[in-house]
């Protein structure tokens, strides 16, 4: 067994905080904060996942109104010690080329395209975090049988739980963040047989 690079070692006892994912140029890409545990996404990214979020970027970037961002691959600080790197956001904050983080009262929607190894966090762990965080939408999109299936929640505030709006097949029409029409089927190539 080979020794961990100085890199990996947490700066402290508690582990990572936030602004550490700015300092660690020698992590990989896509590298998530989760408790103050740094996350790496290991395996490959499949190519119906990264063609989902290429269309699903284009298609939200040409319904939002005047003065909505979308942003692939930028992670929230939900708090000191929680820095999750969603799949896409919706944010009303105007274009930085600096930036690398947005805070959680700056997201509008989050959207979360389970792969398997990520599954876990996607559909439990990051839906409780993005709720108690107060992020008022969240999406998660699973493949069946190669279409996606989208899981939408709004956030609950008496509660500062997610409550389920709906499990969309074929096509998602939504009044939130704002107007929202998609045709699910036409977001990934049709799988040959």
């Amino acid at each position: 067994m080979t020794a961990l690079p100085d890199w990996m070692r947490p700066p402290r006892e508690e582990g990572w905080l936030a602004e550490d994912l700015d300092h660690l140029p020698e992590a990989p890409r896509h590298t998530e904060l989760i408790d103050g545990a740094l996350v790496f996404r290991m395996s490959p990214q499949r190519s119906w996942h990264g063609r989902l979020v290429t269309a699903l970027t284009t298609a939200l970037m040409a319904q939002a109104p005047a003065g909505i961002e979308v942003e692939r691959e930028m992670t929230i600080r939900l708090d000191e010690r929680n820095r999750p790197e969603p799949d896409l956001l919706v944010t009303s904050v105007p274009f930085d080329p600096d930036r690398t983080w947005y805070s959680s009262d700056e997201v509008m929607l989050v959207i979360e395209v389970v792969s398997p190894e990520s599954a876990h966090r996607d559909r439990t762990v990051k839906l409780r975090k993005y709720a108690e965080a107060g992020i008022p939408h969240y999406w998660c999109i699973e493949d069946e049988e190669g279409s996606p299936v989208v899981h939408v929640y709004e956030l609950d505030e008496p509660t500062g739980a997610y409550a389920p709006a709906g499990i969309f097949r074929d096509a998602l029409r939504r009044p939130v963040p704002f107007e929202i029409s998609l045709d699910l089927e036409k977001l990934t190539p049709p799988r040959r047989g």
